[in-house]
């Protein structure tokens, strides 16, 4: 959880949901609390479920984010071009849910995550969009689509620099109908003529040039919407964006696609609303499988003897093959002539046979057949225009350059970042670096799979023969590892932790925080006097320059453990490990020690923590972490107890490293035990 302390806004715009982490209070009635168990449940059946969310000042929940691990891979296809809808939130909907959605390779929509905001302050679109670039491996968007908050515009600035900020025209020309009726009655043409100026001018000259036409000949000079949406036009007019890729977004802004449509309403609770998310997230899916289905199955019907629609036919999906072969068709209706250039550069005036007064400028590099059109709709759409194939055509060349064709929009988008990152070195990457590019992988198959029983039996015989050798590996790589001691210590030197400001206990505005679900539903539960299990929910701290709230925790000074064999069972064996302390509050500084035991299970989760934990601390140098144990304990009256210190980014290094290596000896044994009962039931 993000527990930012600069959320002074959320009071003013009514948060509609509560939930103390300190107390544990659900204001919401038992939603929002089923809304958590929602989130971990996902979480333990699917690991590369991701939430997180933001606190107010007084601790309460103020905005939500999650994104399941089809979304999460999803993007690392077509997370090229993205659209925040917050029409929902703007619309009062009982459940003011926020999608983050694109278009896959079949041109249709797709969820890469999902926000419930309680709050629509800057602060919160800030967080928000903070929260989605952790969880999407910090990869921002080539373009951006929102809506034209003040708040949402500021927070993009700042969050996504890089990325082309477009507003949704939607949004803005949603008044239209009401400011524009006596317009309208008055002059039948009057719409149609807008609508051209809007959506089928070519270049920024003849969109001004269009406008100005419009508000003379109807003389609307003084109409105030029309020249308050003409101030902002660089912020939502298509012919500003059209030298950026925006994957043909603007063809599917409208509500009439939404991710959503027909699954939720202003009426929808939040009960209902997360099983009409699973259904529309589970409608589009099967869309899209069935359309992998069909593009692989079925051929195109070809229209033309040109070697390039058959070879584009085998590329792309049959929805984006559609689109390219109407630009390829319209070719025969234009004619290219050469109006200058020289040896490597040549210019062509490309125009309709009976249009001659809508000219096109094509210049092509002959030696590389790189070619830049007037209309720029390649640049806009990733799809060549048929100007660019007119010149192509003219000039004999058959086949499609390779440049011109986007992986993004093939038969084979799913496979490319795949194919990619076998060429990655993982060795010195972290942990869950590697985890989630294998969460990747396997969902890709898991989805591939699928599609038949056919490919589903030939995965699964995969995933059995594949299991067998990572276990091989394993043990091979257990007899490389260096023996060490039965008993370990490590000592810490927390020097770098204190410096002349004193870490806070609460992050600043732009850190984003996950609070980790480490909770194994797959667990049976032990009772408390047999051991003490560690729950440990990570929380970044570092200055933002108040000193207000100025909390010196414990520093951990070193760990010992040992391991032991409960009821002289293998399978029984426990790590017993002891903390040590230094409290620098007090004059002089003390010690404390905090003893608990571990298993295999339980050990896991917390190993997950603290690589992500020791991922968050790599910049900036001075930078800890709290680490917040929740302990089960009898002695104490409700049965667990909580320890907090801090630790930096070597003392949690030297931590990892003997946590692996306990993890090792506990791997071990049940190994150990495994072996001779395989061998019995052989017998």
């Amino acid at each position: 959880m993000d527990g930012n302390p600069n959320n002074g806004e959320a009071n003013n715009h009514g948060v509609r949901s509560v939930f103390s982490v300190e107390s544990g209070r659900v204001g919401f009635g038992k939603d929002g609390q089923n809304m958590l168990e929602y989130f971990k449940k996902t979480q333990a059946e699917n690991p590369g479920f991701f939430y997180a969310i933001q606190l107010d000042d007084d601790n309460r929940m103020s905005n939500v984010f999650w994104a399941d691990a089809r979304s999460r891979v999803a993007y690392t296809r077509f997370g090229d071009v993205i659209t925040l809808e917050t029409s929902y939130v703007v619309k009062r909907y009982r459940v003011p849910f926020a999608p983050f959605t694109g278009v896959n390779h079949h041109g249709e929509p797709i969820l890469f995550g999902c926000a419930l905001l309680f709050d629509d302050s800057e602060s919160s679109f800030v967080w928000l969009l903070r929260t989605f670039l952790t969880a999407m491996c910090d990869r921002s968007p080539v373009s951006f689509v929102t809506d034209q908050s003040r708040a949402i515009l500021a927070a993009v600035s700042q969050v996504l620099p890089k990325a082309r900020h477009c507003v949704n025209k939607w949004h803005v020309l949603s008044d239209g109908r009401d400011k524009l009726t006596r317009v309208c009655l008055a002059y039948p043409t009057f719409q149609a003529e807008l609508y051209d100026c809007i959506n089928l001018t070519d270049t920024i000259e003849e969109f001004e040039s269009s406008w100005a036409s419009i508000i003379r000949k109807y003389d609307l000079s003084k109409n105030g919407w029309l020249q308050s949406i003409y101030d902002t036009r660089r912020q939502w007019a298509p012919v500003y964006f059209r030298d950026s890729f925006f994957a043909a977004c603007f063809l599917n802004q409208g509500v009439e696609c939404s991710f959503f449509e027909g699954h939720v309403n202003q009426q929808t609770t939040l009960p209902t609303f997360f099983r009409q998310y699973q259904r529309a997230m589970d409608y589009w899916f099967e869309k899209e499988i069935e359309a992998d289905f069909e593009t692989v199955t079925n051929r195109p019907d070809l229209k033309t003897p040109s070697p390039m629609e058959k070879q584009v036919a085998e590329l792309y999906t049959r929805k984006i093959f559609a689109k390219f072969q109407e630009e390829l068709v319209e070719t025969f209706v234009y004619t290219a002539n050469r109006i200058g250039g020289d040896d490597d550069t040549c210019t062509y005036r490309v125009a309709k046979f009976d249009d001659d007064h809508k000219e096109y400028t094509v210049a092509l590099n002959v030696s590389d057949l790189r070619a830049s059109c007037s209309c720029l709709m390649f640049e806009y759409s990733g799809i060549l225009c048929r100007h660019i194939l007119t010149v192509f055509t003219v000039t004999n060349v058959l086949t499609l350059p390779s440049h011109y064709i986007l992986s993004r929009w093939t038969v084979n988008a799913k496979s490319v970042v795949e194919s990619n990152e076998l060429g990655v070195n993982h060795a010195h990457e972290s942990i869950s670096s590697r985890y989630n590019a294998l969460c990747r992988k396997a969902i890709r198959y898991a989805q591939e799979g699928a599609i038949t029983s056919e490919t589903y039996y030939t995965a699964v015989t995969a995933l059995r023969e594949v299991g067998k050798k990572v276990d091989f590996a394993k043990k091979n790589v257990a007899n490389i590892a260096p023996q060490t001691p039965r008993v370990g210590t490590v000592d810490y030197d927390n020097k770098k932790i204190f410096g002349p400001d004193t870490p806070l206990l609460w992050p600043p505005q732009d850190e984003v925080a996950r609070r980790f679900n480490l909770n194994d539903s797959t667990v049976l539960p032990r009772p408390v006097g047999d051991m003490n299990l560690v729950h440990m929910a990570p929380r970044s701290i570092c200055g933002d320059g108040s000193s207000d709230n100025m909390v010196l925790l414990p520093c951990l000074k070193s760990m010992t453990w040992v391991m032991e064999i409960k009821n002289a069972m293998p399978t029984n064996k426990v790590a017993l490990i002891n903390l040590k302390l230094q409290d620098y509050s007090k004059s002089p500084t003390t010690e404390s020690e905090v003893k608990f035991q571990l298993t295999r299970v339980t050990l896991e989760p917390m190993l997950r923590s603290m690589a992500y934990i020791s991922e968050q601390l790599s910049s900036p140098a001075n930078r800890v972490a709290v680490i917040n144990l929740k302990l089960q304990d009898t002695e104490t009256i409700n049965g667990e107890s909580e320890v907090k210190f801090q630790v930096s980014r070597d003392t949690l290094g030297a931590m990892l490293r003997s946590m692996a290596y306990i993890r090792e000896q506990l791997s071990i044994s049940v190994e150990q035990q495994a072996e001779p009962l395989s061998k019995k039931q052989r017998k």
